[in-house]
Parts: structure tokens; sequence; C-alpha cells
């Protein structure tokens, strides 16, 4: 009897132990999955073609504000151009309504005008050039 208990107990560990075996995960193999979220990204591919169309691109912007800012200047200039001419214009205004009344009063008699604009230039003639 003593050794049917002996042998038993020897069934019984070795039951154990297999129950044991077959329960743990890690004896099993099973191979274990991890979620990996990259935080480094690779930047696009970019082919030289494509990056001289950025570079032209980038290069025309500056062109078109340059020449905003130097259309705005010469606007500026013209209109303080303007501004003068006109002050001139009636300045001169002025002076001629003065002038006329000074000769009024002097009596001097007004020259007569032509009636004719200004002179006309005369067209040089082409001479007949040599050669085929």
């Amino acid at each position: 009897m003593r050794m049917r208990r002996n042998l038993l107990a020897l069934a019984a560990a070795v039951a154990f132990c297999l129950v044991a075996a077959w329960l743990c995960t890690s004896t099993k193999g099973s191979p274990k999955t991890y979620e990996v979220q990259p935080w480094i990204t690779v930047p696009e591919y970019r082919t030289d073609a494509a990056r001289a169309i950025d570079a032209y691109e980038r290069l025309m912007d500056r062109y078109m504000d340059l020449t905003e800012k130097n259309l705005f200047s010469v606007g500026c200039d013209v209109r303080d151009a303007v501004k003068k001419l006109d002050s001139i214009d009636d300045k001169l205004t002025h002076l001629c309504a003065r002038i006329a009344r000074i000769e009024e009063a002097l009596g001097i008699e007004q020259p007569v005008r032509s009636i004719e604009g200004p002179a006309r230039s005369v067209p040089l003639e082409r001479k007949p050039t040599d050669g085929p």
C-alpha cells in the first residue's frame, strides 16, 4: 500500500506540474503583441523639379511684392508732381490776369494772335538705300 501511495503521490505531482505548465502563459510561448505609435515622421521625397518650381514661385512672389511697392511709390511721385503743376497753373492764371489788368490800366494794346495752330514739322524724305 505504501508503494501505491507513493505512486499516487508521484502521479498527482506530475499531473499538477502538467496542469501548471498548461496554464502558464510564459511556457506556452504565445507571442506578445505591442502597439507602437511612431513619433518621428519622414519628410516626403521631393524631386529637383519640384524644388525648382517652389523656388520659382517664391521668386515670383517677391518680384510681385517689389513691383507693387515700386508702383505705389511711382503713384505717390506722380500725385505730388500733379499737385505742383496744378499750383504752378493757378499761379500762372493769376499772373496772366494781373498782367491783363496792368496792360488795360496803362492802355497797352493786346498783341494779335494768329489763328493758325502750332507750326507743323515737315517729314524728311527718305533716301533710297543701297542693297537688296
